[in-house]
């Protein structure tokens, strides 16, 4: 019997002292560990084509084994945002869950076969993309049960431990697959998989306030703002799950006889554990700063790594690419935390000071995130196309590096023009006057 909750009041401070952040605390532990097993699934394929030699594909063969989960991830966290709201998010977690196990499954299956064709490989690394929309359930339920004024924290600790997954499987899989072979890497998770959906069911709730009408939450779809945030969440997102999961591969094609299985989970490590910081900075000095000069250390950061990309020295590049995935998570906590700012600003300027205010826009936000989670998810498509059409093209990666360049540049652009800019003798305030 599905567990509703239909008394929730995160703003008003007695209910959340009282009862409320017990609750909220509860819930976004269990979705942590839902959206971790998420996140694993969804780039195991990171690892596995490193390690898919038998099967003599070429590199952009390979890139496209890599990208694939993210387009199919990032296409299905549009429908994911709304499952939440429709079936309560305690529901549509063990549901998302679950299906983690049909490309763990055929994983483990199909390199079992060395006659496995490579339309069948892509097909599974389709169906991983599962895991990737997991984290716009989660994003979107989670946004629900805190307040306003601690929502960059709590979005932050959300994402940042489904994040960890990409670590997660970036140090655990090769010592997995090397004790005992290629197809544990879809059986090993199994278990884990099983636990979280069970998790989910027993400790997990639903909030009935959250329940909204799907076609009224697509309304957000045409407000400028969430095509702007989008994309900037190409930027920071797309450039985290990007970079995650072509590294390894990426670092394989350049420096072949380099450690990089050993520590390609670094990276995302970093990313993921600062994210909060960037949502807590955001909190603190206001979400469009933030992100504004945190671009500008992105395309710094890609510079560095394109210069080490041609050096010979694998330690410089991957020190290199440390500086992008730091960036890449703090930029992730700033741009989310913009969001929720940005709608419940606008929905307490339109209708005023209200608890049917705050809900109106936490509503808003919630319908925004999945979309703008989902563009920004494309991110990690593109940029794993980008190296292997610039392999396929010129033997080097550097095409991929100046495109990045230019496209940061663009974001900072767009982030001074729309948030911080000076407009007469007012500033342009990213989080309390947005504009549509």
């Amino acid at each position: 019997m599905a567990r509703w909750i239909a008394e929730w009041h995160p703003d008003d401070p007695a209910f959340w002292e009282s009862s409320g952040k017990r609750v909220a605390r509860r819930n976004l532990i269990f979705s942590i560990l839902a959206e971790h097993l998420g996140f694993t699934v969804w780039t195991l394929w990171s690892i596995v084509a490193t390690k898919m030699g038998a099967y003599e594909f070429s590199t952009d063969q390979l890139f496209w084994l890599v990208a694939l989960p993210n387009l199919v991830g990032s296409v299905l966290r549009v429908p994911y945002t709304f499952g939440p709201a429709k079936v309560g998010g305690r529901n549509f977690t063990v549901m998302s869950a679950m299906l983690l196990l049909i490309p763990a499954v055929l994983l483990g299956v199909a390199v079992n076969n060395p006659a496995t064709p490579y339309w069948l490989f892509l097909v599974i690394a389709a169906l991983a993309g599962f895991g990737g929309g997991n984290f716009a359930s989660s994003m979107a339920n989670i946004t629900y049960f805190y307040p306003r004024n601690k929502q960059g924290v709590a979005l932050g600790l959300n994402a940042a431990g489904g994040n960890i997954g990409v670590s997660s499987v970036q140090l655990v899989m090769p010592l997995v697959i090397g004790a005992f072979g290629l197809a544990a890497a879809g059986w090993f998770w199994i278990p884990f998989v099983v636990v979280a959906a069970a998790c989910a069911w027993f400790f997990m709730d639903n909030l009935t306030s959250a329940k909204a009408d799907p076609r009224q939450q697509l309304a957000v779809a045409g407000k400028a703002q969430t095509w702007i945030m989008s994309f900037l969440y190409i930027g920071t997102f797309g450039s985290f799950i990007g970079y995650s999961t072509a590294f390894p591969l990426l670092s394989k094609s350049l420096f072949p006889e380099a450690p990089f299985a050993a520590v390609a989970f670094v990276g995302p490590l970093l990313g993921s554990l600062i994210r909060p910081v960037g949502g807590w900075l955001a909190d603190r000095l206001g979400g469009a700063p933030v992100t504004l000069w945190n671009f500008a250390g992105m395309g710094g950061g890609v510079l560095l790594v394109w210069l080490a990309s041609g050096s010979g020295n694998f330690w410089l590049f991957f020190l290199a690419f440390q500086l992008l995935f730091v960036t890449a998570g703090i930029g992730n906590g700033s741009t989310y935390r913009m969001i929720p700012a940005i709608f419940q600003a606008k929905a307490i300027a339109e209708r005023g000071e209200s608890e049917e205010a705050l809900m109106y826009g936490k509503r808003q936000a919630s319908a925004a995130i999945g979309i703008i989670s989902a563009v920004g998810a494309l991110g990690g498509f593109l940029i794993n196309r980008a190296f292997g059409m610039a392999f396929a093209a010129a033997g080097t990666p550097a095409p991929a590096f100046l495109a990045f360049g230019v496209f940061y540049v663009s974001c900072f652009a767009l982030t001074w023009w729309c948030y911080t800019r000076k407009v007469g003798a007012s500033v342009v305030a990213s989080l309390a006057y947005a504009r549509v």
